[in-house]
């Protein structure tokens, strides 16, 4: 849309023009009658944006708002009086679709304009003017697409393309990165009858399952040389049929191999025709043929798939990558498989044959039953009797123990008037979460601080999230695990060393001595509490996952995790493991090293404004002092914090150190490795 202050132009859009979804007018066309800008179906609603006219199906180039729903059919796009183009969906209520410095006496569309999610004809045409920093595109008018390095020499991505053009046809040449991840260059032909054809002119990869990824983790790509297919590894189903999302496993390892014979669980599946080209195996082991790589991988806890060529065989742990069907692979992938499901198809559980129930037999044990229950339901009454009579007589002593021995237990019931005759009419709040608040109380004859959280919106969620929060509380009992409430004090202090040395062990113990392994999953600074004694406790389990025994990830149902704090793995939905703790402790690590947040705008210069970036900055420079501002520190104590801080903050988690290295590096028992770029060049 290109809005301007001039008004003697043709097809000038007045101020006060308006469009809606549902009359006549729900677009403005641009002068070659190709483009049309407003109102267009999406989902059960309505988008602004650019799209080509002429045929049946719109090809949207452009979307205001893109990742705002859509509107309903009584919003109206207006030009104001006063030159502002705005979006209102409901009374009082309007959203900027055009922010321009002055206010404009009128508006057009044009074929010239610059769109976000491809390229068209001479949309961008100098090295000055580029669309990427790293150096500039330029798709001209016949479909040429090149690209210019930084010294402004011109290099050809799509040159083979005809331009002999019909001469009762218009052409528009469109580039887009494809949702598959295929940078692909389109022709949409225009005839006398203003209906279009689209053809593909060029493609970035011939092969699309050459894009690393396409099929998520656990996924097989498989292509025709021009669609891709996805399927899931035999053992796994697909996390979401209509996406690519990949594949999660699809039989209960709760039993696990260690203490008993692989023999007796898993069996081996040969998969052939398959690669994994790109996929990091976790050990690889010569001179062996095919026999002895299945019985290794059969007989190894840790391994759930082996890829056997020329005499090397490739062990893999969970989660399998990269996996592409090739015809001409000659290579063998042996696959672990649980004895107790077969496999039908594409992955669909089918039950093993049962015994079945000889009918001569059926009527005998009916009468069985019918006595054995008979017989329970009387002395469950006489027994229900007994004790009513017991409990009646001592309920007074059962109250007075277990005030006096409220202690001695990790969990303890209370009834409502309890906690709020404890909170004082819940009058101290503390903090707020989505479903409920927490509250300030004391309990013992207020010899004990707390904290109560009282569930406010009483949704199936919410509820489900309390309990979840409450059993794994249930399930721990360590020193720098906060369940009381604690004094909040600043971050920052004459002992960092020591409060990352706190919270560093609090997330050791979740993840590795408790008796069930736990996920935090929310780890921030607003979770880290202080004591009086200035000793570091992790709260809020709100997000917190429990791991079955030899269960290394699991899938996220909660989107709550704060940004900035979260793993990159959990803002792509994969399997999150304990390493996505890792990763945010990291960066609360640096956060307490240089006392700010993550992201900070009110900063002397736009480097420092993501914190991650300006650390590793400051250490590959060796300017770790721009880091504490003057303070006086010990130099080697802050390098150290430093680089533990990076190495959790990689972007792969394999490459991020466990809770008990971070803690032996913080110490010094160990040498901190030096750390790499956290994310990585091309990434």
């Amino acid at each position: 849309m290109g809005v301007r202050a001039q008004t003697a132009k043709p097809k000038l859009i007045e101020l006060g023009s308006s469009l809606s979804p549902t009359n006549g007018s729900s677009s403005w066309v641009s002068p070659s009658g190709h483009f049309a800008f407003g109102f267009y179906p999406q989902d059960t609603g309505f988008a602004v944006g650019v799209w080509l006219v002429g045929q049946s199906g719109k090809t949207v180039v452009w979307t205001a708002n893109r990742d705002d729903p859509p509107v309903s059919s009584n919003t109206a796009l207006e030009f104001t009086r006063n030159g502002k183009l705005l979006l209102r969906t409901g009374p009082g209520e309007e959203v900027s679709i055009a922010d321009v410095a002055e206010s404009s006496a009128s508006a057009s569309m044009l074929d010239s304009v610059r769109w976000t999610d491809c390229f068209l004809p001479l949309q961008y045409g100098s090295f000055g003017d580029p669309y990427w920093t790293v150096d500039a595109r330029d798709l001209n008018d016949k479909g040429l697409l090149s690209s210019y390095d930084a010294t402004s020499n011109v290099l050809t991505l799509a040159s083979n393309i005809s331009s002999d053009d019909a001469k009762n046809e218009t052409i528009i040449y469109r580039a887009t990165l494809d949702v598959d991840g295929v940078f692909r260059l389109y022709s949409h032909s225009f005839g006398n009858s203003n209906i279009s054809s689209v053809s593909i002119m060029w493609s970035a990869f011939k092969n699309p399952c050459d894009v690393k990824g396409l099929c998520g983790v656990n996924g097989l790509c498989s292509s025709n040389g021009t669609n891709a297919n996805c399927s899931c590894v035999p053992g796994f189903v697909s996390i979401n049929r209509e996406k690519y999302s990949g594949c999660y496993r699809s039989f209960n390892n709760e039993e696990g191999c260690r203490g008993q014979e692989p023999e007796s669980l898993y069996n081996i599946t040969t998969l052939r025709n398959v690669s994994w080209e790109g996929a990091n195996p976790y050990s690889a082991l010569t001179s062996l043929n095919e026999q002895g790589c299945s019985r290794s991988c059969l007989q190894d806890c840790n391994c759930w798939a082996a890829y056997y060529f020329n005499g090397t065989c490739r062990r893999y742990k969970l989660p399998l990558v990269h996996g592409i069907a090739n015809q001409n692979e000659s290579g063998i992938t042996f696959l672990k498989m649980s004895l107790g499901t077969a496999y039908v198809g594409d992955d669909i559980p089918a039950p093993r044959n049962q015994t079945k129930v000889i009918e001569s037999n059926k009527k005998e044990l009916i009468l069985i039953l019918a006595s054995s229950l008979g017989s329970i339901a009387f002395l469950c009454a006489l027994v229900a009797v007994s004790s009513f009579f017991i409990y009646r007589s001592q309920v007074h002593r059962y109250r007075t123990l277990s005030e006096n021995a409220m202690e001695e237990f990790t969990l303890r019931s209370f009834s409502y008037n309890d906690l709020e005759k404890a909170t004082d009419g819940f009058r101290e709040e503390l903090g707020r979460g989505p479903f409920g608040a927490v509250y300030k109380g004391t309990i013992a004859q207020g010899n004990q601080t707390i904290a109560v959280k009282r569930l406010e919106k009483v949704v199936e969620e919410g509820e489900r999230e309390f309990q979840a929060e409450m059993t794994i509380i249930g399930r721990t009992h360590h020193r720098n695990l906060i369940f009381s409430s604690m004094v909040k004090s600043a971050r920052f202090g004459e002992k960092r060393v020591r409060i990352a040395l706190d919270v560093a062990r609090g997330i050791f113990y979740l993840h590795e001595e408790c008796e069930v392994h736990i996920i935090h999953g929310d780890i921030k600074p607003k979770n880290i509490l202080l004591d009086d004694s200035w000793t570091a406790k992790l709260s809020d389990f709100r997000l917190a996952r429990l791991l079955r025994p030899n269960q290394t990830g699991t899938i996220s149902r909660f989107g709550g995790s704060s940004r900035g704090y979260s793993a990159p793995e959990r803002q792509k939905r994969m399997l999150i493991s304990v390493e996505a703790d890792v990763y945010s402790f990291g960066v609360v690590l640096l956060e307490i090293v240089c006392c700010r947040s993550n992201l900070d705008i009110n900063v002397s210069t736009g480097d420092e404004i993501l914190l991650c970036s300006w650390v590793y900055s400051c250490f590959v420079a060796r300017e770790l002092e721009k880091l504490v501002e003057g303070a006086e520190v010990n130099m080697k104590t802050l390098e150290r914090m430093v680089k533990v801080g990076l190495l959790c903050i990689q972007d792969d988690p394999s490459l991020r150190p466990t809770m008990k290295n971070v803690i032996l590096m913080l110490e010094g028992t160990v040498d901190v490795p030096v750390p790499p770029s956290p994310t990585p060049l091309g990434s």
